[in-house]
């Protein structure tokens, strides 16, 4: 018998609007992000789960207890890190625009103020030259092995996703149930790579909506 995962990425928050770096800060919905989970749960309204997973955060909470006002059969609800939005570590609660203007100014400076490019190997000019501006922040939000300061890659966000996802189907089987994850836009990137077998190249092109479901057999 096959057992059902439905997994969905929680509404909007402050920090989604703003176009800042969220990451582990525990940014609220917004009224966007609100109407968004209402969207979620009338989509799910008519599928079966008896468990369902959260993050320790408000907006996967927030967003979770949406949909289970439709799921009386759902008698479990299990808080799990594993699932947890990507650290971005230093850059937390930082801007996407600031970030970019202060590297790009960062570097300007380094360019002249005497020698410190110069004085550089080449590989670590051909780094440097990666990092420049709005490039730094693609590689940054989007580059796989990339680690932020003090934060996460992906990477490292797949390897705990892919622990997750191990224990999670020994359980479904175990227990007999389907169920329901109210997550993250990264670790749901790192999640379908898994189970749909994507390459990176494709993961990292992903763009995780609001108002969609995942749904995966067991």
């Amino acid at each position: 018998m096959n057992y059902k995962i439905y997994l969905f990425r929680h509404g909007e928050s402050t920090y989604n609007r703003d176009g800042k770096f969220t990451g582990w800060r525990n940014a609220k919905l917004t009224p966007k992000g609100k109407r968004q989970a209402q969207l979620i749960a009338k989509k799910l309204k008519d599928k079966k789960f008896e468990v369902a997973f959260q993050t320790p955060l408000s907006r996967s909470k927030k967003t979770l207890k949406y949909v289970l006002k439709f799921h009386p059969e759902c008698k479990k609800i299990i808080s799990d890190n594993r699932m947890i939005e990507r650290s971005y570590g230093i850059l937390e609660g930082t801007s996407h625009k600031q970030f970019i203007k202060r590297v790009g100014e960062k570097l300007f400076r380094l360019q002249y103020s005497g020698s410190a490019i110069e004085n550089l190997s080449p590989q670590d000019k051909k780094q440097i030259e990666k990092f420049l501006g709005g490039k730094e922040y693609k590689v940054i939000h989007r580059g796989y092995e990339i680690k932020v300061p003090k934060g996460e890659s992906l990477k490292d966000v797949e390897k705990r996703v892919g622990e997750f996802i191990i224990w999670l189907k020994k359980y479904i089987r175990k227990n007999k149930v389907n169920v329901a994850i109210s997550a993250h836009g990264n670790s749901i990137r790192l999640f379908r790579k898994i189970m749909e077998k994507s390459s990176r190249e494709e993961t990292v092109r992903w763009v995780i909506p609001y108002n969609k479901y995942f749904e995966y057999d067991v």
